[in-house]
């Protein structure tokens, strides 16, 4: 089944609804800086830094590429194999969809009771309410496909004193020998975000399917919580306006 909308496209479009057409209509016009790359390169390698203390994971990504609509299917299919298996499930970027909405979660541990644990990695230092918007949107939509115990903001924050002992449950982590990793358990908080979710969502699916450009102007939004990958179409536009207005 194809989706509409990702993690990626919907913090895109809590930004800006013309950098979210954009990013569905033409991400060929999107234009990346050397440090945004760095950025994105530094994210994944801290996160296969967290994935290593799973040995046991299975890299959905590894198997399926960049077949993203196959993930899904796949993930039920691993999950719905732990009735006949004494070994614990643990996933990385499963796949889950509701709503036309597409997320690949980073970690995902399955319990006994066949809920889940999951554990979603940034590598900043700080706990931004852009991560805390991520999150809450992929619990809105694993939490119409299966039963979320916790889920968890794993992060670049925690102190050399704060390294605790083991996650409970499916997937139960060694000791962090480094504290490199701050895990912070925000169920309760995303849980309750899931009216806001659904209407933003709704709101989104309508920008994605019109057909016209929306007219949004640039503005210090173009720069916040990110910098906007298309502003040089958008100034653009902005620079043939007053030249030839």
């Amino acid at each position: 089944m194809t989706h509409l909308l990702s993690k990626s496209k919907y913090i895109r479009g809590l930004q800006c609804e013309r950098a979210l057409w954009l990013d569905v209509h033409e991400p060929r016009l999107a234009r990346y800086t050397a440090e945004q790359m760095r950025r994105f390169d530094r994210g994944r390698d801290y996160e296969y830094a967290f994935r290593s203390r799973f040995p046991d994971g299975i890299d959905l990504s590894a198997e399926l590429g960049r077949n993203v609509d196959a993930y899904p299917a796949r993930t039920a299919e691993l999950l719905d194999l732990r009735p006949c298996s004494a070994a614990k499930t643990v996933l990385f970027e499963a796949g889950f969809q509701y709503d036309d909405v597409l997320v690949l979660a980073d970690v995902v541990c399955q319990r006994e009771d066949g809920s889940l644990d999951i554990y979603e990695v940034k590598s900043g230092t700080t706990l931004s309410d852009t991560y805390r918007r991520d999150a809450a949107l992929q619990h809105y939509v694993i939490s119409h496909c299966r039963p979320v115990h916790s889920f968890s903001i794993v992060y670049n924050g925690a102190p050399a004193s704060c390294r605790p002992d083991a996650i409970e449950g499916a997937g139960k982590m060694p000791a962090l020998q480094d504290g490199r990793f701050a895990i912070v358990d925000l169920t309760a908080e995303l849980a309750a975000e899931g009216d806001r979710i659904a209407a933003n969502i709704a709101e989104m699916k309508t920008i994605v399917r019109a057909t016209a450009e929306p007219d949004t102007p640039t503005g210090q939004h173009c720069l916040t919580p990110y910098a906007c990958p298309y502003q040089h179409h958008c100034q653009q536009g902005v620079r043939q306006l007053s030249l030839f207005g």
